[in-house]
């Protein structure tokens, strides 16, 4: 069962309309080992928001089927939705993994193909995921981004993100996903100088093994980086741990927590994905 303050702040998410309701998890090992519980609990999850971006989706056999499972949930709940998988990653076979992304097609629409970045695949091991969406005639570009783990430096993968706004001049970029590194790291001040902001600041999303001394996040990695023209309106964190009984339980799930933004654009887009590619 759902905890009541879980289930409040689900209503919630779903009582706005004026804006774009954007979530991200990396979902642990997303593939064919979630059951059809755990997809429900995912879907639950993830029915108030807009458009959804998904780390760690398994490369192999099931990953694409388990984004596919989680659409067809979410389509019985009362709205249409659409999904992409990414291919596999570039990486070596035991790194490599999908991106997924899905939204409500009664609220937004892809435009164009979504694509994983060419230029940096030799340099990023899981290069990001791209895709544009429309909402009100106006268009933003998702990039959705697995960072390699801390003890890898994912700084050293993270400092090609300050050329990708001048790559795709014409697309208003919003970088999301895990970055395996806190935002006040200066990998990230390029980004800050070209008036980027980080939705979280020194926020823990990553989930502890066991809960010590009452705290049960471990660290500040996932985040979502925006610039004008689009604008935050509100975001923040889903504890969904908070409704298992241990976070061995919730694990099952993901070691990640959800995090969110609901924002607009300001200004009508010119182009299309397809000018930039």
């Amino acid at each position: 069962m759902l905890r009541l303050s879980y289930i409040c702040f689900l209503l919630l998410t779903s009582l706005s309309f004026s804006q774009i309701k954007l979530l991200s998890w990396n979902i642990e090992n997303f593939g064919k080992s979630k059951t059809e519980k755990e997809l429900e609990l995912i879907a639950q999850t993830l029915q108030g928001f807009d458009l959804v971006a998904v780390q760690e989706v398994v490369a192999g056999y099931g990953g694409a089927q388990a984004v596919a499972q989680l659409a067809d949930v979410l389509n019985r709940k009362g709205s249409p939705w659409d999904y992409v998988v990414s291919d596999p990653t570039s990486s070596s076979a035991y790194k490599t993994e999908r991106y997924a992304f899905l939204w409500k097609t009664s609220k937004i629409k892809k435009i164009g193909r979504a694509w994983l970045e060419k230029k940096y695949h030799l340099a990023i091991d899981r290069e990001p995921f791209y895709a544009t969406f429309e909402y009100q005639k106006k268009t933003f570009t998702v990039v959705n981004f697995h960072a390699i783990t801390k003890n890898k430096q994912p700084e050293t993968e993270i400092k090609y993100f300050k050329e990708l706004p001048a790559q795709y001049p014409n697309l208003h970029l919003i970088f999301l996903g895990d970055f395996n590194c806190p935002q006040s790291h200066s990998v990230f001040n390029p980004l800050k100088k070209m008036g980027y902001t980080p939705l979280l600041i020194h926020q823990k999303t990553s989930l502890k093994k066991q809960t010590k001394n009452g705290e049960s996040l471990a660290s500040a990695f996932d985040n979502i980086w925006y610039a004008k023209p689009v604008q935050k309106k509100n975001g923040g964190v889903i504890p969904f741990y908070k409704s298992f009984p241990s976070l061995q339980e919730a694990r099952k799930i993901s070691d990640h927590i959800p995090i969110w933004m609901e924002f607009v654009v300001t200004i009508a887009s010119q182009k299309s994905s397809r000018d930039n590619r």
